[in-house]
């Protein structure tokens, strides 16, 4: 057990509690509204705390389907877990402008993903520069994912996020972020940029290991030529507060990973390559580039999400040696099974491009109508090409639900998925790859306070 995240967690969480006591004296208990957190803000409002949690659980039913007569699979591979389990605890103070942020993943599940992932999700420090330009230092979601991942996974149209989301996000990295806010002169239209270096790693992991690569420098810029989305409806999926007028986001974004020791830069230290020549032992690690874009419309209860990005690696000749990750970490080996060495690092790497396209309706009595398009394009060398956790490249999926509030305080979804043109493999035939299909079935009910 990593206990130094604990320790973490416990003295941020003191600091919090302890500034809130001695600046915060006349702290008041707001309006409670379900799906909003509790409150507490100061007479003055200029101090405010909020204390918000939601629970998923989730039933999952998956059913696999061979292209040749000759393979068969009638199992049906049934599932029921604790999808996300969040608890966020936020505060501000508008003058002198800091505001922080505290978030635990009491579930541990990463996206689509049955490996265990960081406790603490979000855990960062902000100050206002200007009214409409906040530094933030921390860990927290990153602006150069697929505008998807900086939506809450409580406003989700669909229980699950989509396969582009799982292929090609980073979920949270830890480092320096600028985000600002141009409203343009005369018009509604407005420009809103970000910048981040971080450590290039995703979440913190692993506080202990040893950082292998440089650090990561990306930018998004979105346009919004209506003007913002109404109650923070750009953050936020289905179109639940109905907009008005229309509304649209047009997002570009793009990041450089100087030196990355995972398969997308998730995590840190998976894979280590070398240049071992007589007494030269240096690091050979890879450079990861990532770019993006993305549209968000909202008008009278329809939405449309539109998303593409594309992933490259750049690779050096003069790698001789790795570790072995996948029997020991710390052994180091010249077997690139029958790869080249440059050709071996980007098997093991997400590389290729993916789009996905997904619309939805809700109904003035918080009924949802949603579809949903996925379409992932692996290179010919890349770990998207693995049949035991991708090599699924088209997905097919639509869903209905039921919101009770505007608020997201409790809501039930269900959606069926299918999956074209995939790499199986049978219980019976270990690693052998089969053409197939496959059909999942998901039942989520969701409950926040």
């Amino acid at each position: 057990m990593n206990y130094s995240i604990y320790f973490r967690l416990l003295v941020f969480t003191s600091l919090s509690l302890f500034y809130v006591k001695n600046q915060c004296q006349d702290l008041l208990l707001g309006d409670y509204v379900p799906g909003n957190g509790i409150t507490f803000s100061s007479s003055d409002n200029n101090y405010k705390v909020v204390l918000r949690g939601y629970s998923q659980s989730l039933f999952e039913s998956k059913r696999f389907y061979y292209d040749s007569s000759g393979f068969f699979d009638n199992t049906t591979y049934n599932r029921f877990r604790a999808r996300r389990v969040r608890l966020r605890l936020s505060g501000k103070q508008s003058n002198p402008g800091f505001s922080y942020r505290l978030q635990l993943n009491l579930a541990e599940s990463e996206v689509e993903n049955d490996v265990l992932s960081n406790v603490l999700w979000d855990a960062w420090v902000g100050y206002n520069i200007t009214k409409y330009y906040r530094v933030s230092f921390g860990q927290k979601s990153s602006p150069t994912d697929n505008i998807e991942v900086l939506m809450a996974s409580n406003t989700l149209q669909l229980p699950e996020r989509s396969r582009l989301t799982g292929a090609f996000s980073n979920i949270r990295e830890i480092g320096l972020f600028l985000d600002g806010r141009n409203n343009i002169v005369g018009s509604r239209m407005v420009i809103k940029p970000s910048l981040n270096i971080t450590t290039g790693d995703g979440y913190g992991y692993k506080f202990y290991s040893k950082d292998y690569g440089g650090l990561k420098y990306g930018a998004r810029i979105n346009f919004l030529p209506f003007g913002l989305f109404r109650n923070f409806g750009q953050f936020r999926q289905g179109d639940l507060v109905r907009e008005i007028s229309p509304k649209l986001l047009i997002g570009v974004s793009a990041s450089y990973n100087d030196g990355i020791t995972s398969r997308r830069g998730r995590r840190n230290g998976d894979f280590i390559y070398y240049t071992i020549l007589g007494s030269d032992t240096s690091y050979q690690l890879p450079d990861f580039f990532k770019f993006g874009a993305d549209i968000l419309f909202k008008y009278r209860g329809f939405s449309f999400l539109g998303e593409f990005v594309h992933t490259k690696a750049f690779i050096s000749d003069d790698i001789t040696h790795r570790n072995d990750r996948y029997n020991n970490p710390d052994n180091l080996t010249t077997n690139f099974r029958t790869y080249s060495p440059a050709d071996y690092v980007r098997t093991q790497m997400m590389l290729g491009s993916g789009i996905n396209l997904q619309a939805g309706y809700i109904f003035r009595s918080l009924f949802s109508i949603d579809g949903r398009f996925t379409l992932l394009i692996p290179d010919d060398l890349s770990f998207l090409n693995n049949s035991l956790f991708y090599n699924r490249n088209k997905y097919y999926e639509i869903g209905i639900s039921k919101y009770f509030t505007k608020n997201y305080s409790f809501k039930i979804q269900t959606s069926y998925r299918f999956i074209d043109d995939a790499g199986l493999r049978h219980p019976n035939h270990e690693r052998e790859e089969f053409n197939g299909s496959e059909g999942v079935f998901y039942l989520m009910v969701q409950l926040a306070f």
